[in-house]
């Protein structure tokens, strides 16, 4: 295995997620600058979100009970106004939970050949 599970973590499904959680909050309404300033982020990073130029690779929407989680993390964000730390928490949670779930084995195996998903139980292990 050359990747391993918190590899895929930090660089393909955290950024996945922050890039859910941004386009839900802008379907909610909200515009790029005011996105970018609950996450505590830039806006230019928020324009690279939304047109797929970051956290593209995995299609988290796909998985109804990860997306119901963005979805109320967004409304979390718009009502509380968390600070960066807590949505970062919540997002590596989050991160965790979808790793726990398998359901990132099938990307994984697609970014990394010597990964076989029927055999690697890892990330369901360690995080389920």
């Amino acid at each position: 295995m050359k990747t391993n599970a918190f590899e895929v973590a930090s660089r393909y499904v955290y950024p996945s997620l922050r890039r859910r959680l941004v386009e839900i909050l802008y379907e909610n309404g909200l515009k790029q600058t005011e996105i970018a300033e609950l996450l505590h982020i830039t806006q230019s990073a928020v324009s690279r979100y939304l047109n797929m130029g970051r956290g593209a690779l995995i299609d988290v929407s796909q998985f109804p009970d990860i997306d119901s989680e963005l979805s109320r993390l967004a409304g979390r964000i718009t009502e509380e106004r968390p600070s960066e730390y807590e949505i970062h928490s919540e997002l590596v949670r989050i991160s965790l939970e979808l790793l726990g779930k398998g359901y990132a084995c099938s990307f994984h195996a697609r970014i990394d050949p010597e990964v076989n998903p029927a055999e690697c139980n890892v990330c369901l292990e360690l995080f389920g």
